[in-house]
């Protein structure tokens, strides 16, 4: 391993890898540098609205979810909707800690435990809305496409084994961001949080590359899955609308099928302008980053075309940071109760109504009673 008179620092936090620019730490193994410097002036701006729009959507979704909670239609997709709101509420409350590095250009001021669970945080994010949705797009293909034996088994149930299952594998994944080092000093004694592979051989480099190319393989098999559910979603929706669009004169089954589509619509939007750039973009950029000189994984890259892919990379990071932003608008097409509360709950408020009268005071057992027996009708009408 040859002697560099400039430190390598290339970045890793989680799945969401950043480089830094101060001039004096900016070199790969060749001694080109690298900037970004973009990032120092966008990101805390981009942050900041992010995290004022994500907390307030959020947390509003979470108090709509609790005061439906005893309603007895679609428990299972309101429990992953549940889930992947407490996990943009954990990416939105590490915002304020990211937003202060990258502020002070790229130094770390809140010690290493923070450092560690901040960069968790955006891990969990990532993976666990991607399998949320994921789950919430087999959910709903399940019940248009086999509406009998979705109502003949126990949503709940169902409900609590898939979401135990992926807070266990999202949790195994970021055990190891969460046990390791966070922390590194670059020569200037400047810390820097999960910014550096510090890999001196090719064997080395070569784990760190397989691991992210397992988890985009991983990813492009998901995001597929999803496309081909919302796919025979649509078409089922719209083989019901040929066969009811002469003899039915009722506009509600129509305005159910339409919400639905408007649904897969969010969900694959939110995987494409989401998750998929930065999917695309994130082995090129590691193999980049890593430069193996021997054997597979080695390339040779031009410093114009690192250039572009650490660009590219950044805003990829950027745009994944929506998606917190984007998961209250899916919730609205997933289930109408969802949708029907807020509508309601936004007329009480324009008409005057205290808003902490409708912060205190529960849906009535009988209102929930008459909504399900609505819904149920109207998914009968539907997949008649």
């Amino acid at each position: 391993h040859s002697v560099e008179t400039k430190p390598t620092v290339e970045s890793t936090m989680g799945d969401k890898e950043d480089l830094v620019v101060t001039p004096a730490v900016n070199f790969f193994g060749n001694g080109n540098f690298l900037d970004s410097a973009f990032r120092y002036t966008l990101f805390p701006v981009f942050y900041g609205v992010v995290f004022i729009l994500g907390l307030i959507s959020n947390s509003y979704a979470l108090f709509v979810l609790w005061r439906l909670r005893d309603a007895k239609a679609l428990n299972e997709i309101c429990i992953y909707m549940a889930n992947l709101t407490v996990a943009d509420l954990l990416f939105v409350s590490a915002l304020p800690f990211w937003i202060g590095y990258y502020h002070h250009g790229g130094v770390w001021l809140y010690g290493e435990f923070l450092c560690r669970v901040t960069g968790v945080f955006f891990f969990i994010n990532t993976y666990c809305s991607i399998l949320f949705l994921t789950a919430i797009s087999i959910n709903r293909y399940w019940a248009i496409t086999r509406p009998l034996d979705a109502a003949s088994s126990d949503h709940w149930c169902r409900g609590v084994a898939v979401t135990a299952v992926i807070w266990g594998v999202t949790l195994s994944m970021s055990v190891p961001y969460l046990v390791k080092t966070g922390i590194q000093k670059d020569k200037s004694n400047v810390s820097r949080c999960f910014e550096g592979y510090h890999h001196e051989t090719d064997g080395e480099k070569r784990l760190v590359a397989a691991t992210h190319l397992i988890i985009v393989g991983c990813f492009v098999l998901v995001f597929f899955l999803v496309v081909v559910c919302n796919l025979l979603i649509a078409r089922a929706l719209l083989a019901q609308s040929l066969t009811q669009g002469r003899g039915s004169s009722s506009s509600k089954p129509r305005g159910l099928k339409g919400r639905a589509l408007q649904m897969l619509c969010a969900v694959v939007g939110v995987f494409v302008v989401c998750f998929l750039p930065h999917h695309m973009v994130q082995g090129p950029w590691t193999l980049a980053v890593l430069e193996i000189k021997e054997g597979w994984g080695s390339t040779e890259w031009s410093q114009k075309t690192k250039q572009w892919l650490n660009d590219a990379h950044q805003v990829t990071l950027m745009l994944m940071g929506l998606n917190c932003l984007f998961d209250p608008v899916v919730y609205c097409f997933a289930t109408r109760r969802f949708h029907m509360y807020i509508k309601d709950h936004l007329k009480k408020v324009g008409r005057g109504r205290a808003c902490s009268e409708t912060a205190t005071t529960h849906i009535s057992i009988v209102e929930c009673k008459n909504v399900s027996q609505r819904l149920h009708s109207e998914q009968q009408q539907l997949n008649n």
